[in-house]
């Protein structure tokens, strides 16, 4: 087995290699192109590119698949992040007449950090992550993407680990694409439940009657909770955590304190933080919902909303390499979340080590067979050979899967376009 050990100071010599052999570039074209259904939806897409030493290039566009290849190739990009559909091409930017160059179109987008959950995770903080904490992260998958599909009517959503600490979504839809600022902001508050800064104690406020949105969100978080939060971050274990707790419910503190002292089991503690909620609701006929806004303050998903709103916000590409650890941004297959390990992701180094290995005679007979074909053709089937001989392999089989999905939408609406012309 290959050591995934990575050395960013290796980054410089190995780009080439990830661009030139195993970059999936005809996914990527065919995602980003949208079945070709808008005239100049590619050509009129900004790229970003963060090169060496921080060198931060904007307003990269493309006329072609190709085109981007070799620009990639060439410039071996550390980051690459993927902008708005403008009204012109973004690499002319500096030609067209003030104002009249818009950002008119982009993904619906999301962005998950686990820094935003410093406050309620013991086990790591800042950029540091682990097994435990990682569940925030699935809980958000599992909260957003079916709030989204269920209450936004959206279907192509990609789901995309960053690398390091976090996740981002992608909505593809046409119609997530064309929302304006305002829907954007409409469609980030509605998801938003987690409000307030370092200052405030008390995140998360419910009054009656409780959206069912945050009812079937709680359903999710229940599922997760007594494992997460009571076993592996013990927030019902020290004097500290639970301090930290019962700050949230400040109105019946001494009553659930005098309750713990005589029981130390986090999970029996919880029962009675949840029988005190039962009982004062029913003595009082509204507010009452600590116990829910508890667990919503310690695992409901934390938006940058800031990164939703804008149209013109940039987001890191799939596929796109982590400069810190080396991790490829994979796309996450959601049949598979519960098992999805963010320290299992290939790092760059693996995967270029995996394509040194030596081919089977097999594989190499294969290629001999196939000499005929013309050049273009045959560099296309070589990367798509060499990165299926790597750890990356699944991840691009999944992207697949999620663009087709995305075909059939395509396809039918170049049939309603031609449709259409026919009636003319």
């Amino acid at each position: 087995m290959p050591s995934s050990h990575y050395d960013s100071a290796c980054l410089p010599d190995i780009l080439p290699l990830y661009y030139r052999q195993l970059f999936p570039f005809a996914q990527y074209y065919r995602w980003l192109n949208y079945g070709g259904v808008q005239k100049n939806y590619f050509q009129n897409r900004e790229f970003s590119f963060t090169l060496k030493d921080d060198i931060y290039v904007r307003y990269q566009s493309f006329s072609t698949q190709n085109e981007l290849e070799k620009e990639m190739q060439k410039m071996n990009p550390y980051k690459v992040d993927i902008g708005a559909v403008y009204s012109h091409r973004p690499n002319q930017h500096n030609t067209v007449k003030s104002g009249s160059f818009q950002a008119l179109e982009k993904e619906l987008v999301f962005d998950i950090d686990m820094t935003d959950y410093d406050d309620v995770r013991s086990c790591c903080s800042a950029a540091d992550i682990c097994p435990k904490c990682w569940t925030l992260m699935t809980i958000a998958i599992r909260i957003l993407d079916r709030a989204l599909r269920e209450d936004f009517g959206f279907q192509h959503l990609l789901w995309v680990y960053s690398g390091r600490r976090g996740v981002h979504c992608w909505v593809c839809d046409e119609a997530a694409r064309k929302l304006s600022v305002a829907a954007r902001s409409a469609v980030a508050e509605y998801l938003s439940l987690v409000k307030g800064g370092e200052e405030t104690v008390k995140k998360v406020v419910l009054t009656d009657p409780i959206h069912p949105f945050i009812r079937v969100s709680l359903t999710v978080v229940k599922s997760y909770f007594s494992q997460y939060a009571l076993q592996e971050q013990n927030i019902l274990s020290s004097k500290e955590s639970v301090d930290k707790v019962l700050a949230l419910p400040s109105h019946v503190r001494k009553e659930l304190l005098q309750h713990f002292q005589n029981e130390k089991n986090p999970e029996k503690r919880w029962e009675l933080l949840e029988e005190l909620a039962k009982e004062k609701r029913a003595s009082v006929k509204k507010g009452h919902h600590f116990e829910k806004e508890i667990m919503l303050q310690y695992c409901y998903p934390r938006l940058d909303v800031n990164v939703s709103k804008g149209v013109n916000h940039l987001l890191k590409s799939p596929f796109s390499i982590h400069p810190k650890t080396g991790r490829i941004s994979v796309p996450i297959d959601l049949r598979e979340l519960d098992k999805f390990d963010p320290f299992a992701v290939p790092t760059i180094s693996l995967i270029c080590e995996e394509l040194d290995r030596p081919r089977t005679g097999e594989e190499e007979e294969k290629e001999d067979t196939k000499e005929k074909e013309n050049e273009k053709d045959a560099a296309e089937r070589r990367k798509i050979r060499d990165y299926k001989r790597t750890s990356l392999a699944k991840y691009v089989k999944y992207f697949d899967q999620f663009l087709e999905g995305m075909a059939r939408s395509w396809k039918g609406e170049l049939l309603k376009k031609s449709d259409l012309q026919k009636d003319f």
